[in-house]
C-alpha cells in the first residue's frame, strides 16, 4: 500500500472553528508537520503536547515565496517516501487547503508521480469568517484575488472583491496602485486583520490612498472592496464600452446610431484617423486621449454591426489581434532572437509568410505588391509600392540616378504645359511626385510627414501674413504679393 500524506485545514485561527475530523486526525498520528508555526491555531499544539515539524526556516533560507513552496513539496514528499507502506504524515495547513495554498496545488501535482496517496481534509477558511464579518453574500458575485499576483485587468467593480495575502505594508502599495487603476483615490475600502479571532480582530474602512499607511498588515489581512453598482465605476473598462455601444445601436438607443452601416460611416473612420494624427502631429496628450477614443468608437460600431447578424464581435477582433502579435513576435513570446529591429522586422514578415501558407495562400505565386490598401493617400501608396519593389532589387543604387528622375521628369512636365493638354500635364506631375517619393525613400523621409511638416511651416507662415495684416488694419484687397512676400520672409526668420 502507498504511504499517504494528509492535509489538514486549521482554520482561520479560532480554535473553535476547528472540525471534530481533523482534531482527532492531529491527535492521532505521531508525524506532525505544518507549514508555519505562525498562526494563533498553533497555540493548541502546545496545551496539548502535540509535537510537530514547522517549515518557517526555510522562508529565511530562500529568496522568494514559490521557492519557499517547492522545498516544503519536496520535503514533505520525502519524507513520505521515507515511511513504512500504509503510513501516514499530517501536513497542517492555515485556513482550508484548498484556498490560496499554494503547497497542496503542488502536492496535488506531484503525489500521484511518486506514488503517494494525497487525502485532504477541510477546515473552515479566511473566507468563512469574511462572509460572516464583512456581511456580505457572495451569491451577489464575488471574486478572490491573491496581492502578490494582482493586475488591474482582474478588477470588476461590480464584484466583490477580496484580496487576500497582504502580508505588509509593501504589499498594501502594491495593491493600492492596481485598485487605483480603476477606482478614484479616495474610494473606501476594508482592510480586515485576523477576522473572526477575539481580541486580535481589526475591521477598518479606509480611503484608498491610505492603504499603505495603514499599520498592522500580517499573515491574516486582506482587503475587501465591496461591490458597486455605479456605472461610473465600470467607464474605465472594455466591457463598458461594449455595452454602452450595444444599447446605442439596440431599440432603445439612438436612432441616428441605429440607423448606420458600414457605408454611411466608412468616411468617418478616415477623418477620426486623421484627426488622431493631427493630436500626434500637435504632441497633445489631452487631444490623442479624446482622438484615440474616437478611433476606438469606429471599431466598435463597425463591430458590433457584425455582431447583430452573427458574423464576429469585438472580442473575436481582439482575439485575431492578440494571436496575431503572439504569434508575429516569436522572438519574444517564442524562442527566435531578434537582436535588434532588422531582425525583429524581419522575423515579423517571415510570420506573416507563415500565416499566409496556413491559410493555404502560396506567397511565391503573389504579386511582390499585393497586400497595399487601394485607398491608401496617394503618397503613402506610392512609398510602400516603391518599398515593395526594392525588396527583390528593383531599385537605384544610390540617390543620383533618383534626382536625376526627377530633373527628366520635371522636363517632360514642362514640355506637357507647354503642348497645353492637360490630361498629359496630370500624367507627367504624377511622374514627378512618384520620383520625388523615390528620393524621400533614399533619405530615410517618409513623404506623408515630410509633406505634413511643410503644411504646418507653410500655415504658420501664413498666420503671421495675416495677423501683420490685422495689426495694420489691413485685408488682403488692401495689400500686394510684394508685401505679403516680405512678410513670409520675415516669418522664416521666426523660431
Amino acid at each position: 500500500m502507498q504511504p499517504t500524506i494528509t492535509v489538514v485545514g486549521l482554520g482561520s485561527g479560532d480554535a473553535d472553528q476547528l472540525t471534530l475530523g481533523v482534531w482527532r486526525r492531529l491527535q492521532k498520528t505521531e508525524r506532525r508537520f505544518v507549514r508555519t508555526e505562525k498562526h494563533p491555531m498553533m497555540k493548541i499544539f502546545g496545551d496539548n503536547d502535540l509535537t510537530y515539524t514547522s517549515f518557517d526556516s526555510l522562508y529565511e533560507q530562500l529568496d522568494s515565496f514559490p521557492d519557499v513552496y517547492a522545498a516544503i513539496t519536496e520535503a514533505l514528499i520525502g519524507q513520505a517516501k521515507s515511511l513504512p507502506a500504509a503510513s501516514e504524515l499530517i501536513y497542517a495547513v492555515p485556513g482550508h487547503p484548498m484556498v490560496a495554498e499554494r503547497t497542496v496545488q503542488l502536492l496535488r501535482e506531484r503525489c500521484p508521480q511518486e506514488g503517494i496517496e494525497l487525502v485532504i481534509l477541510g477546515g473552515e477558511s479566511f473566507l468563512d469568517q469574511a462572509f460572516t464579518r464583512l456581511g456580505f453574500d457572495p451569491i451577489e458575485g464575488f471574486v478572490l484575488l491573491d496581492a502578490a499576483e494582482l493586475k488591474p485587468s482582474q478588477l470588476r467593480p461590480e464584484l466583490h472583491t477580496l484580496i487576500g495575502q497582504v502580508y505588509d505594508e509593501f504589499t498594501a502599495s502594491d495593491v493600492k496602485l492596481s485598485l487605483m487603476e480603476q477606482l478614484p483615490d479616495d474610494y473606501p475600502v476594508i482592510v480586515g486583520h485576523a477576522l473572526g479571532i477575539a481580541g486580535e480582530e481589526q475591521i477598518l474602512t479606509i480611503p484608498l490612498y491610505e492603504l499603505d499607511r495603514t499599520p498592522g498588515f500580517g499573515n491574516l489581512s486582506l482587503v475587501y472592496v465591496p461591490r458597486s453598482t455605479d456605472d461610473k465605476l465600470r467607464n474605465r473598462s472594455f466591457e463598458r464600452l461594449h455595452e454602452i455601444v450595444g444599447i446605442l445601436r439596440s431599440h432603445e438607443g439612438c436612432p441616428w446610431d441605429r440607423e448606420q452601416t458600414h457605408t454611411s460611416i466608412r468616411k468617418n473612420f478616415i477623418e477620426e484617423t486623421y484627426e488622431a494624427i493631427e493630436a500626434l502631429d500637435a504632441d497633445d496628450p489631452d487631444g490623442m486621449r479624446e482622438e484615440f477614443g474616437d478611433v476606438i468608437l469606429q471599431v466598435m460600431l463597425h463591430s458590433q454591426m457584425e455582431e447583430e447578424v452573427g458574423s464576429f464581435s469585438v472580442y473575436d477582433v481582439i482575439e485575431s489581434l492578440n494571436e496575431k502579435l503572439l504569434f508575429r513576435h516569436p522572438h519574444v513570446f517564442g524562442d527566435q532572437v531578434a537582436n535588434d529591429s532588422g531582425e525583429a522586422l524581419q522575423n515579423w514578415e517571415q510570420m506573416k509568410a507563415e500565416e499566409k501558407r496556413r491559410k493555404g495562400i502560396n506567397p511565391g505565386e503573389l504579386s511582390q505588391l499585393d497586400g497595399i490598401p487601394p485607398d491608401l493617400p496617394g503618397l503613402m501608396k506610392a512609398y510602400k509600392l516603391q518599398k515593395k519593389a526594392a525588396k527583390v532589387g528593383f531599385d537605384w543604387d544610390d540617390i543620383q540616378p533618383v534626382l536625376g528622375k526627377i530633373e527628366e521628369e520635371l522636363g517632360e512636365l514642362r514640355e506637357a504645359i507647354a503642348a497645353g493638354n492637360p490630361e498629359e500635364q496630370a500624367d507627367e506631375l504624377g511622374d514627378l511626385l512618384f520620383a520625388v517619393v523615390n528620393a524621400s525613400r533614399f533619405i530615410h523621409a517618409d513623404p506623408e510627414e515630410a509633406l505634413a511638416r511643410t503644411n504646418r511651416k507653410f500655415k504658420k507662415r501664413f498666420s503671421y501674413i495675416e495677423e501683420q495684416l490685422r495689426i495694420s488694419g489691413r485685408t488682403f484687397d488692401q495689400t500686394d504679393l510684394i508685401e505679403m512676400d516680405r512678410y513670409w520672409e520675415e516669418a522664416k526668420l521666426l523660431p
